[in-house]
């Protein structure tokens, strides 16, 4: 398959091209950054843009940063980057566990860390570590920058609270202390999970002081397991706590059926990946792997 006719460009600043996003609205304009999920859907004419606006010739998008406490990586960052990156290991560990899961090499070398956000496939699972982060998606448009929370960011399958008239050009990254895992449920390496886990857990005191979970592949979006969570703080770090948070972080999953999985296989593999995650991250907090 080949997609339809479109128009091209391939502005050099962010300004540039959020010009182009409100020039050619009419056109239904889709921005290319590594272009490993939008061109795969114009080749097959699910996606039927326009006018394509080109982001790799915008400087300055291509860079990871640290902003006091935070990790920001650019719009252009490569997966394949990102996941050789120091400053990705020491300020956003999950991210770089994650990013081995994502796809295979060829496809991680021109995808983009941002755009695998921007996409918000359900099942992919930089927007399940996005989630479980509490990161900020920096978005440009006509009205200038603006900071989008994860929590707000996810709206449906491949839908965002991005404007049609903006550029998603960083994601910011607190850094969190403490143990993290990410772990998930694939027929073979590579394809896209059944089931994702992004787990971030912290210990004080012999007490877990903080936990974040987030899971992919189970409902229309990424998911916070925000009463397994709290199931989680306050608790001694032992196989109670866990399994009780289990227990509650899978009690209200309804995910959709497929020919890969039905319902009640993709819940009972959420529970136990939801288990190992937990038990992975708490291993790390604890120094015990």
């Amino acid at each position: 398959m080949k997609p339809p006719p479109f128009h091209y460009a391939s502005p050099t600043s962010v300004s540039d091209a959020v010009t182009l996003l409100v020039e050619h609205a009419d056109e239904e304009p889709r921005v290319l950054a590594g272009g490993q999920s939008l061109v795969p859907l114009m080749n097959f004419r699910l996606a039927q843009p326009g006018y394509l606006v080109d982001l790799r010739r915008v400087a300055g998008l291509d860079t990871i940063r640290h902003d006091g406490e935070v990790l920001v990586i650019g719009a252009m960052v490569r997966q394949a980057t990102a996941e050789r990156s120091p400053e990705v290991a020491l300020g956003a560990p999950l991210l770089a566990e994650a990013l081995h899961y994502v796809a295979h090499l060829p496809i991680r070398n021109s995808g983009t860390v941002v755009g695998s956000i921007a996409h918000a496939d359900p099942a992919a699972e930089l927007p399940a570590v996005a989630l479980a982060l509490d990161a900020e998606m920096t978005a440009v448009g006509p009205q200038g920058e603006r900071r989008i929370p994860a929590a707000e960011f996810f709206q449906g399958p491949f839908t965002t609270s991005l404007g049609a008239d903006e550029i998603l050009t960083a994601v910011r990254l607190p850094h969190v202390r403490g143990g993290h895992a990410f772990v998930e449920f694939a027929r073979t390496h590579g394809n896209f999970a059944l089931v994702g886990v992004a787990a971030l857990i912290g210990v004080e005191n012999g007490r877990i002081s903080s936990a974040a979970l987030a899971l992919s592949g189970v409902a229309p979006t990424p998911i916070r397991l925000h009463a397994a969570e709290q199931a989680l703080v306050g608790a001694a770090p032992e196989g109670a706590a866990v399994s009780a948070a289990v227990d509650v972080g899978t009690a209200g999953l309804h995910p959709a059926g497929d020919l890969q999985a039905g319902t009640t296989t993709r819940i009972d593999i959420a529970r136990a990946y939801l288990r190992r995650g937990i038990e992975r991250a708490l291993d790390r907090a604890l120094d015990r792997r």
